[in-house]
């Protein structure tokens, strides 16, 4: 596996970023302790993994990798998850919020802002804690969405695992201060300059196996509120009237799947969906429901430790 980051070499566009992220990856492990990376076997995770798989290699990951479990995620991205840590032998924890299986939280009779809170922000953190991580990975970038555009690539986040954005560090010309008060921890976002297209420019180069549903397909999906959901499994429950009905669909981000609006696409290969991508005039995340719950809901999510 090369790296491509020889000094002095005349680097394009993805290898400026590939370059840079793999810096941050190994900066961020030389200030850590116990650092963990979250994978929530989507694109930029994907990414993200390839990323790190290089900057260690020929070793194995410093840092095993961590899915913080709704027990709601598409069935084919937990066929993805286990399959490539099976594959390339990854030190992999699952964690599923053990309130939230007594309780049996689901999305459609707690609503989105509970499932998300309970299931992803409270289940991270408990994840965090149980196994005393001090630096998590994450696969956001800053153009999916306001509050994470400023949002620094070193986050410090409280001993509640709380962000205040305003007490965010300067990190001029690429330095990055991992320094921690006790108690307190990081969360570190390797792609924070990438774009969605980026994202996808890099996978069709490195040739990176991907879940799926990212290619446009015949799928059954009800329209719901204007957006189109995909009938995963048989806890949908369907409304009166509605029937599943097979359209051409694909998801240009992977989530729960009820809170997941898909988008009807003919892209059914990496060049198509590369072609959509520069068309695009909306966000990726326009059909995740989670966004929508309240005004600034990302950025509330965030100081309350979402990642």
């Amino acid at each position: 596996m090369s790296t491509r980051t020889g000094r002095g070499a005349a680097l394009g566009h993805l290898e400026r970023l590939e370059a840079e992220s793999i810096h941050i990856l190994r900066e961020a492990v030389a200030e850590s302790d116990r650092p963990v990376m979250l994978y929530s076997m989507g694109k930029d995770s994907t990414v993200m993994l390839h990323l790190a798989r290089k900057a260690f290699h020929p070793g194995r990951l410093p840092f095993p990798l961590l899915h913080v479990d709704t027990t709601w995620k598409f069935r084919e991205m937990i066929e993805f998850r286990d399959r490539t840590a099976r594959e390339l032998d990854l030190e992999l924890l699952v964690h599923r919020n053990p309130e939230c299986v007594e309780l049996g939280i689901d999305p459609f009779t707690h609503g989105s802002s509970v499932h998300t809170d309970m299931w992803k922000t409270q289940g991270l953190k408990q994840a965090l804690d149980a196994h005393g991580f001090d630096l998590a990975f994450g696969g956001a970038r800053r153009d999916e969405e306001k509050s994470r555009a400023k949002e620094r690539v070193f986050s410090i986040r409280s001993a509640q695992h709380r962000w205040d954005p305003k007490r965010q560090r300067p990190e001029l010309w690429r330095l990055y201060n991992a320094r921690t008060a006790p108690g307190e921890s990081v969360r570190v976002f390797p792609l924070s300059n990438w774009t969605e297209l980026d994202i996808w420019l890099y996978i069709h180069r490195e040739n990176l196996p991907i879940v799926p549903l990212y290619l446009a397909a015949p799928r059954p999906v009800v329209e719901r509120d204007g957006t189109l959901v995909m009938v995963d499994d048989d806890r949908f429950p369907l409304r009166p009237g509605e029937r599943p009905e097979l359209r051409d669909v694909r998801f240009r981000t992977l989530g729960c799947y009820p809170l997941t609006g898909a988008v009807e696409s003919t892209a059914d290969t990496l060049p198509a969906v590369i072609r959509e991508m520069l068309l695009a005039t909306t966000s990726e995340r326009q059909g995740r429901m989670i966004d929508h719950d309240s005004s600034a809901s990302m950025e509330r999510k965030k100081q309350e430790g979402y990642f």
